[in-house]
């Protein structure tokens, strides 16, 4: 494995080279990889179905915009654990080779599809709340269901060309171009873009929630200053704190997890990368798919609708459950009794 020159080997095109991107090279490095993409995975999948089945199975919940956003998010997360794990483990601790060059690049396009589109609708979501927030009487006229269906097209259209490209011919084979030193095929050119597009969306995210952060804060402040009117403006208060704390997690999550691959992204463009960069960004990959796990709590689960929801779902399988374990302890007796007699 560390035969292999990068900056060398990266400019060539034949599929071999991907043997020179399999990192992984003691047996412990693959099992830790393999453990975090299957547990981070399976709990992703579960967490984000169960938001989908809440949001869906209320029809309340499933009209109002912003949780279409988070449905959104939810079905991102899910497409984002099922390609990420499957095509990452398949090729980092297994070292399948045995795929064309196009077969890669879809699998990297569905990848990157999803997670765009799970940083997109995140996006939708802060705009959303700053929207509410900044202009409380207009909101149901700004953010009506036609024009929340409307962006949430816009957005898996935009996310799924942009992952295309490199498919659609952006490569460094068709284009006899630089190719990158993280993956193969792919063009230094199109990496840049796309973490550029990256950086836009987390821009506007942690702007967006920042203002809304401010406003929350502003809105604590003016009611301390007025203790006297109590009650409903107490509880109003509470909300905003709650809110804020909720956005401070937000930000911090989303922060953590994205910024190592990100600054290991920039890097490589403009650097050599070593052996041991490079498995540490393997790992550092893994974060992004944390960040899909965590999102359903932070976003959706914190919700009191979607909580009261699920509250009463654990509650009608904890009923359903008790009246199936009764039902043969009740025959049981009926026959015990009839044997005595």
């Amino acid at each position: 494995m560390d035969s292999c020159k990068i900056h060398e080997n990266a400019s060539k095109c034949s599929v071999n080279t991907m043997e020179c991107f399999m990192v992984l090279s003691t047996q412990a490095q693959k099992i830790s990889i393999a453990t975090l993409c299957g547990l981070f995975g399976t709990l992703c999948i579960f967490e984000n179905s169960l938001v989908l089945y809440l949001i869906f199975s209320s029809p309340r919940t499933r009209r109002k915009p912003s949780y279409l956003f988070i449905s959104s998010l939810a079905l991102a997360d899910i497409l984002a654990s099922i390609i990420f794990v499957c095509s990452f483990v398949n090729f980092h601790v297994f070292n399948e080779t045995n795929f064309s060059k196009e077969m890669f690049l879809l699998q990297l396009g569905g990848v990157n599809t999803s997670f765009s589109a799970s940083l997109s609708s995140l996006l939708l979501t802060a705009l959303d709340r700053y929207i509410s927030i900044s202009r409380p009487s207009k909101y149901k006229l700004l953010m009506t269901r036609k024009r929340a269906w409307i962006a949430l097209g816009v957005l898996w259209v935009t996310c799924a060309t942009i992952a295309s490209l490199p498919l659609l011919g952006w490569n460094c084979c068709t284009l006899d171009s630089t190719c990158s030193k993280l993956f193969p095929f792919v063009d230094d050119n199109y990496l840049s873009s796309w973490i550029c597009f990256i950086m836009v969306l987390l821009g506007c995210i942690i702007y967006a929630y920042a203002h809304v952060l401010w406003r929350a804060h502003q809105h604590v402040a003016y009611m301390e200053k007025h203790q006297a009117q109590a009650g409903k403006q107490n509880t109003r208060m509470r909300m905003d704190v709650m809110l804020a704390k909720t956005l401070v997690m937000v930000l911090t999550v989303l922060v953590l997890c994205w910024s190592p691959v990100l600054v290991l992204m920039i890097y490589s463009i403009f650097a050599r990368l070593s052996n041991h960069l490079r498995k540490v960004f393997a790992f550092c990959s893994t974060l992004c798919l944390l960040n899909s796990m965590v999102n359903p709590i932070i976003y959706a689960l914190r919700s009191k609708e979607l909580y009261s929801s699920l509250r009463m779902v654990l509650s009608r399988f904890r009923r359903q459950l008790k009246a199936s374990e009764e039902s043969p302890e009740a025959e049981s007796t009926r026959k015990s009794s009839v044997i005595e007699t």
